[in-house]
């Protein structure tokens, strides 16, 4: 996976290089936004991360024109900009997420990894066992029987099979499923797991989804 930073902030620029190639990502960095709207429009890359605040082209520029211009990967803003309306501007402007600084590199990952895993237009079925999703039409199926999934059931459950075999924090999840802003101090989270699993789980002898205790949750078939 390869990965785009637009970030003028030389020490700032290097820790995310450091910590995203130590993850095991190729990285390319750009120290201004000229720079970097020319190296989206010109390479490929699976993922842009984009500082706000930047010399001849700011963030918001640089994602419009990238969008423009036919860029289709995820996007991720870093800002220390907390308001609302900056907010919803980056995403309105066709960024995927929202990234406050300072902020701490796990999280960082998290989103990181969260964001590669959405769906593709290529992409329609995900399996694990007798477990099958429709990504097309969002509806899902245990051995041949369709489960009756909401539509954030559906999206939770589809998190957790892309990442089979992988733990997925709650903090991801709950950015993935509610947005930026959920807290997740509060049990909406854990009612809805208890719910997921009453319909994918409970009627079967093997179980797919599965708590780590003080993590968060990982779907695998053993």
């Amino acid at each position: 996976m390869r990965i785009l930073l637009i970030e003028d902030q030389k020490k700032m620029a290097a820790f995310l290089e450091k910590g995203l190639q130590e993850a095991g990502y190729e990285t390319e960095t750009a120290r201004d936004g000229a720079a970097g709207l020319d190296l989206a429009l010109t390479k490929s890359f699976d993922l842009l991360l984009v500082d706000v605040m930047l010399p001849k082209k700011d963030g918001w520029t640089v994602v419009e024109e990238a969008r423009a211009g036919g860029v289709v990967a995820p996007i991720l803003f870093l800002t220390a900009r907390d308001g609302v309306p900056e907010r919803v501007k980056g995403l309105e402007l066709g960024g995927d997420d929202y990234l406050v600084k300072p902020f701490a590199f796990a999280e960082l990952l998290a989103r990181v990894r969260s964001l590669l895993r959405r769906p593709t237009a290529a992409v329609e079925h995900l399996r694990l066992a007798d477990l099958e999703l429709d990504l097309r039409h969002n509806t899902a199926a245990r051995a041949g029987s369709p489960l009756n999934l909401t539509g954030k059931e559906f999206l939770l459950l589809s998190h957790l099979i892309r990442a089979t075999g992988e733990t997925v924090s709650r903090e991801e999840i709950a950015g993935h499923v509610w947005g930026i802003d959920f807290r997740t101090s509060t049990n909406v989270l854990d009612v809805m797991v208890r719910r997921l699993r009453a319909k994918v789980d409970d009627p079967y002898p093997k179980k797919l989804i599965h708590t780590v205790r003080g993590a968060g949750y990982v779907a695998k078939a053993n």
